[in-house]
């Protein structure tokens, strides 16, 4: 009987593992496959699929940067707007979601009802009039529309108010209140520390977002010293006489780095901020 219950504890663990594998090869495969034709030939990846890298990387970087722009400017660029965003959302985020869970105030409900609607609207459908509203105000080809409009970032608030209201207990605000402190002193010093695994994650998807945004910096930068990195890899395909999908790929390779390196940091903090609730009287 026993040895019975262990054989079926042993299969069922199995099959958990395969499909935990499965899964982990649809992510790694892909991007296995892109460092992979970023070493290869246009040629070469035409004719097919290979598991093997290709001697073609030196030539990819040629083809990346002697098109008559500056990829590593693009890159500094991309780098300013996906940080300067999502310190802008993440914060000004967790301030929301905190007066939201906070204060009590009339017209709280539909505020918050009002964030979940926005949520389910697709920003693309706003992009006619977001430009209109920025030619009026002249700030087309600037960062400062790729950058503020982040302030009002529904998905984090609605994340991080759902946060608080699991973690943070209202007594402890109301304990800092009567020794004296502000609100803004409460929220950076005593708030901040116990939704850090919270902003860490939202940090991550910000990140990540703004950095592969391609369609909003297309419509508002003209001027090719103030494009990011996925505009100007999209630039390889403009070509009219040969796409060199060898340095695409490259492009691609490159622009994948710092959101790993981002990722990294941050899933630190959000290791650290699990293991602590975890062990939390």
């Amino acid at each position: 009987m026993i040895s019975r219950h262990r054989l079926g504890l042993g299969l069922s663990r199995t099959a958990v593992y395969a499909v935990f594998t499965f899964f982990a090869m649809l992510a790694v495969v892909p991007i296995y496959l892109m460092l992979i034709n970023a070493t290869r030939s246009t040629e070469a990846i035409q004719q097919g699929l290979s598991l093997l890298p290709g001697n073609q990387i030196a030539h990819n970087w040629k083809a990346l940067t002697n098109r008559g722009f500056n990829i590593t400017r693009g890159f500094f660029n991309s780098a300013f707007i996906a940080l300067a965003t999502t310190a802008v959302a993440v914060y000004f985020s967790a301030m929301t979601a905190y007066g939201l869970h906070v204060f009590q105030f009339r017209g709280k409900k539909v505020l918050w009802s009002v964030i979940l609607v926005v949520i389910m609207v697709p920003p693309q459908l706003g992009l006619i009039g977001f430009y209109r509203m920025m030619a009026q105000l002249k700030l087309l080809d600037s960062f400062v529309p790729l950058i503020l409009p982040a302030m009002a970032s529904p998905a984090t608030v609605l994340f991080i108010r759902q946060y608080l209201k699991s973690v943070l207990s209202l007594e402890l605000v109301e304990a800092a209140r009567m020794d004296g402190a502000s609100e803004f002193r409460i929220f950076n010093t005593i708030v901040t520390p116990v939704i850090a695994p919270a902003m860490a994650t939202m940090a991550i998807f910000s990140f990540v977002g703004s950095w592969n945004n391609f369609i909003t910096p297309y419509i508002l930068l003209s001027d090719k010293d103030k494009y990011t990195l996925p505009m100007l890899v999209q630039l390889l395909r403009t070509d009219i006489y040969r796409t060199e999908y060898g340095g695409i790929y490259l492009g691609i390779a490159v622009s994948i780095v710092p959101i790993l390196v981002f990722y990294a940091f941050m899933s630190r903090h959000i290791i650290a901020g699990i293991t602590i609730g975890g062990v939390k009287e």
